[in-house]
């Protein structure tokens, strides 16, 4: 799919939806209520699927199962991204008026370092055949790291990149709206931009998981992009859908580590037997779904568990 026209038109139609969401549907700062983020998650949901079809139909059935197996992926493993914003949001006091303006330039740096990633990844491979050992080994590295250590963890408080930035720019004490920058005799950042700036290392952090990933099903470029560029435009309209209830997801992460390791292995393997990209999105699909149901199943009968009555 080296097409430009494509790759022109679909960027063009990002661009104009990044702008609608923006410029009239977020216009003034303000709190994003739970109705309000389930709409525009369907409406991401409902695009990616339309998407999918437009590239059974004009590019055949493998193609179209390799973009649904990635965007699966991705969807699940942008998850964990929203467990480090709820942190991250609770850790600063970020008012819930301004989490949306943060987390849509957060989006936006985001789209632009997985461009980055991705071209960058498929040139290695495509170059240094061998390199996509790493690659697994990482990811099953990952994966094991993710369930030994229950998620994805920054540490906020002890972070050495946040002390360095304290000290090369000047910040204010308090926000003031949704500005990054206020001038007062000379340009002072606000909290609110140094949210920004761990919004857009969390994504790098995460990126060097996710892409790695997405690449064990396809190396075609296209098909690797657009279905991180869906997964990531849903992703703040999930985060104000689940953030509350994000806790009761006990056994997610655990469905979020085998998914990493059964890519990393399928990566390493892949020079001597392929699995089908159907049967990659079925185990990739079922790991989700079990641990999901499994998060669900526990947390009924936790809260449906009698309280001890002393008599």
């Amino acid at each position: 799919m080296n097409n430009p026209y494509i790759w022109i038109g679909f960027n063009i139609f990002i661009l104009i939806m990044l702008a609608l969401d923006l410029g009239v549907f977020h216009r003034k700062a303000h709190e994003v209520k739970f109705k309000e983020a389930v709409v525009f998650s369907l409406v991401w949901i409902a695009l990616a699927l339309i998407f999918n079809v437009v590239i059974w139909y004009y590019f055949g059935k493998t193609r179209a199962i390799e973009y649904l197996t990635g965007y699966i992926i991705e969807k699940s493993l942008s998850i964990d991204n929203i467990f480090v914003f709820v942190l991250l949001f609770s850790s600063f006091n970020v008012p819930a008026a301004y989490q949306h303006k943060v987390l849509f330039w957060g989006v936006l740096g985001a789209l632009i370092m997985r461009a980055i990633f991705i071209f960058a990844g498929v040139a290695l491979i495509e170059r240094f055949h061998w390199i996509i050992y790493i690659f697994g080994v990482f990811l099953v590295y990952t994966g094991i790291k993710i369930a030994r250590d229950k998620g994805t963890q920054i540490d906020i408080q002890n972070n050495k990149f946040l002390k360095l930035i304290r000290k090369v720019v000047p910040f204010t004490h308090d926000y003031h709206g949704s500005r990054f920058f206020i001038r007062k005799g000379r340009f002072l950042a606000t909290p609110l931009f140094l949210v920004l700036i761990f919004v857009e290392i969390t994504d790098l952090i995460f990126a060097v998981d996710s892409i790695p990933a997405i690449l064990a099903i396809t190396n075609d470029p296209f098909i690797v992009y657009t279905s991180n560029v869906f997964a990531i435009m849903g992703l703040r309209s999930l985060y104000f859908a689940l953030a509350g209830s994000l806790k009761y997801f006990i056994y997610l992460h655990y469905g979020l580590a085998v998914i990493l390791v059964f890519v990393g292995i399928k990566m390493v393997i892949s020079d001597f037997f392929k699995i089908n990209p159907f049967v990659s999105l079925l185990i990739i699909a079922s790991i989700l779904m079990v641990s999901i149901v499994a998060s669900i199943v526990k947390g009924k009968k936790v809260n449906t568990k009698p309280d001890n009555l002393s008599l």
